[in-house]
């Protein structure tokens, strides 16, 4: 009787999905950023912007006319991707530059040309990530996840501080995730050694980003710069490129997944978005203020990521 039941619920999924699919849709779509800000004569840096979410939100900021910069690690599909935007929004200002974010000395590298090339920095869109890695560590020896969605972004931010000051008004968006929920910081075991779990250190790296967020505006108030982490919804992207079984779940419940350009609008929300700056620090989704989990709430654990961070990275702590 089991047996014929979940035979039943097998065959019957299909048609309840397709059946749901124009309301599941609408709720999907319902996270839309209306602004209508112009970006002329503005500069923009979006991480991992050769793919899915960041591609999308480098072609929207190009679209409203802002000189963006794909930073990414493959630069010969970022220049293929450049040449797409520039075609699409008739934007010639849009360039590719290196960024390995699990490599230190390629991030030192980008910040260094950046700085030498540019008068202004006005967003700063940490969005490139990794999910569900097997266990590799980055060239530094930082445990991946926590090497590139954290430390990889925390060391770029710093690099680009100052610049960032002296645009003012500026803001930074950290893509983070629902999965942060998940996620603890293991201060005696932040690189995995003792234990690791590829699903479990993606969200660990997820509450960084939250973390990092609200300890970064914190230490920027008045400074004129605001900083927001975002939550982009559950998007088809090549995010999962490492996971059979996640790409399955993807595959099985797609009527269920963001299309990159529907995983964008929060992300341009909070970088666009007139009125925002009292809400620095605050966590996005669906382009409005999302509750966090209590451990992405607590200040002394902010702080002393930062501290710890600062330390890895041969930051002095302030």
């Amino acid at each position: 009787m089991i047996t014929f039941l979940l035979l039943l619920l097998l065959l019957l999924l299909p048609l309840f999905l397709y059946i749901a699919a124009p309301q599941i849709r609408k709720i999907l779509s319902r996270g839309v950023c209306t602004s209508t800000v112009q970006l002329p004569g503005k500069v923009a840096v979006v991480t991992g912007a050769n793919t899915g979410i960041g591609k999308e939100t480098a072609k929207e900021l190009a679209q409203r006319g802002a000189r963006v910069y794909l930073a990414c690690r493959d630069v010969l599909k970022g220049e293929l991707v450049a040449k797409e935007i520039q075609t699409m929004t008739g934007n010639k200002q849009v360039l590719v530059r290196k960024l390995d974010l699990a490599d230190t000395k390629s991030i030192r590298a980008f910040a260094k040309g950046f700085l030498a090339e540019e008068k202004h920095l006005h967003i700063l869109i940490n969005n490139a990530g990794v999910m569900m890695c097997p266990y590799t560590k980055t060239v530094d020896g930082f445990e991946m996840h926590m090497g590139v969605n954290h430390l990889g972004h925390f060391l770029l931010t710093h690099l680009l501080l100052e610049k960032l000051k002296e645009s003012a008004p500026s803001r930074i968006v950290n893509v983070s995730s629902l999965a942060h929920h998940l996620g603890r910081i293991h201060f005696h075991d932040l690189q995995g050694e003792k234990f690791y779990n590829a699903g479990l250190a993606y969200c660990h790296s997820k509450l960084a980003n939250i973390l990092f967020t609200q300890e970064l505006s914190r230490r920027l108030k008045g400074s004129g710069i605001t900083a927001y982490s975002v939550h982009p919804g559950t998007v088809k992207s090549e995010l999962v490129r490492h996971s059979p079984f996640m790409k399955w779940m993807w595959w099985l419940f797609s009527f269920f997944i963001k299309t990159p350009q529907q995983g964008a609008q929060t992300s341009l929300y909070c970088a666009i978005t007139e009125g925002l700056e009292v809400l620095s620090g605050h966590h996005f989704s669906d382009c409005s203020v999302a509750w966090v989990s209590a451990q992405a709430r607590n200040e002394t654990i902010a702080r002393r990521l930062w501290d710890v961070s600062c330390d890895l990275l041969g930051i002095p702590i302030d």
